[in-house]
C-alpha cells in the first residue's frame, strides 16, 4: 500500500470508507456481470456461514479496494468484479461498508475475481507503479493485485471464451493454477473450486462462473436449493401415492382371491350336497361310506 505525500493532497489525516468514493463513474459493462455477481454470492454463502459461524466475513461485488491515497481519489482502487474477506466484520460502525479500504483494515481479500468485457489485458495488465507517466494514470491491476493489494488468489473470467484463469499468490508473485481432473480450480482455504457451467440462470444460458464443494458438487443457490426441495418432495408425493396404489391393489387382489376361493369352497359343498342326495336316493347312507 503507498500513500502520496499529504502536502501534495492537503490531507491531514487518511479518509475512512465514508470519505471515499464508492463508484469511479463508469458504467457496468454488460448485462451479465451483475446476474454473475449475485450467483457467486447465493451460492456460496452456506459455505461461508459454516466456515464464519461468527459471521465474521465480507463480500465485496464491484465494490472499490482501496490501497493508495492519491489524487483524483479513484485512482487508488481497484474495483473487482466479485471478492471475500474473511475475518472482518460484516459492518463498520454498524454502517454497510461503501469501500473497502486497506489503510483501514489491513486484511486482503482471499480472492478476488475480475469479469472480462473487453480483450482482457486490461486483467492482465503488469505495469508497476514505477512506469506511470504522461497520460496514464494508473498501474497495471494484475500488478496492483500481486504487489498491493495481495489476495492469496486471483481469477480472470471470461464468458465469450468460457475460461477462467485462477492464480495463487506463491512467493510474492502470482502462479497459473492447473485444473484438476474435473476442470476445476481448488481454492483450499474455502474448501471449494472455481469452474465453468453451462447452463440457465434466470433467463440466460450462458457458461457461468460458478463454485463446487471440494468432491466436485455443484454449490446451488437459494432458489435452486429450493426447486430441488420441491422436486423431491413431488417425487416423494408421487412414491407415496404409487405406494399406496400398490397397496390398494395388492388388497382388492388379495379380496378377488379370497372371494375366489370362497366361491371354490361353495362349489364344492354344493357338489358334495348333490353327490349326498343322489346316494340317498340310491337308498345308500353318504355318512356310512
Amino acid at each position: 500500500m503507498t500513500i502520496a505525500p499529504s502536502s501534495e493532497l492537503g490531507i491531514t489525516t487518511l479518509p475512512d470508507h465514508t470519505q471515499l468514493p464508492d463508484s469511479d463513474g463508469t458504467f457496468v459493462k454488460n448485462f451479465q456481470e451483475h446476474p454473475q455477481s449475485i450467483l457467486l454470492t447465493d451460492s456460496i454463502l452456506s459455505t461461508l456461514d459454516s466456515l464464519h459461524p461468527d459471521q465474521q466475513y465480507a463480500i465485496g461485488q464491484d465494490s472499490g479496494i482501496y490501497w493508495r491515497l492519491t489524487e483524483p481519489l479513484e485512482r487508488g482502487a481497484e474495483c473487482p468484479d466479485w471478492f471475500y474477506v474473511p475475518n472482518v466484520p460484516p459492518t463498520l460502525d454498524g454502517r454497510v461498508r461503501r469501500s473497502y479500504v486497506l489503510w483501514q483494515e489491513y486484511i486482503p481479500p482471499l480472492i478476488a475475481i475480475e469479469f472480462v468485457s473487453g480483450d482482457g489485458s486490461e486483467e492482465r495488465d503488469r505495469t508497476p507503479l514505477y512506469q506511470i507517466s504522461g497520460e496514464r494514470q494508473k498501474p497495471g491491476k494484475f500488478w496492483v493485485y500481486e504487489q498491493i493489494i495481495r489476495p492469496p488468489f486471483y481469477a480472470i473470467y471470461e464468458v465469450r471464451k468460457a475460461s477462467v484463469e485462477v492464480y495463487h499468490l506463491m512467493e510474492n508473485h502470482y502462479e497459473l493454477v492447473a485444473a484438476n481432473e474435473r476442470g476445476h480450480y481448488p481454492i483450499h482455504p474455502m474448501g471449494v473450486e472455481l469452474g465453468i457451467w453451462l447452463g440457465q440462470y434466470g433467463n440466460l444460458e450462458l457458461p457461468w462462473l460458478r463454485w463446487w464443494d471440494s468432491q466436485g458438487n455443484l454449490l446451488l443457490t437459494g432458489d435452486e436449493r429450493a426447486k430441488l426441495a420441491e422436486q423431491r418432495l413431488e417425487q416423494a408425493q408421487l412414491q407415496l401415492q404409487q405406494e399406496r396404489q400398490r397397496a390398494e391393489a395388492e388388497r382388492q387382489q388379495a379380496e378377488l382371491e379370497l372371494q375366489q376361493e370362497r366361491q371354490r369352497a361353495e362349489a364344492d359343498h354344493q357338489r358334495a350336497e348333490r353327490l349326498a342326495e343322489f346316494l340317498r336316493a340310491q337308498g345308500i347312507n353318504p355318512e356310512e361310506l
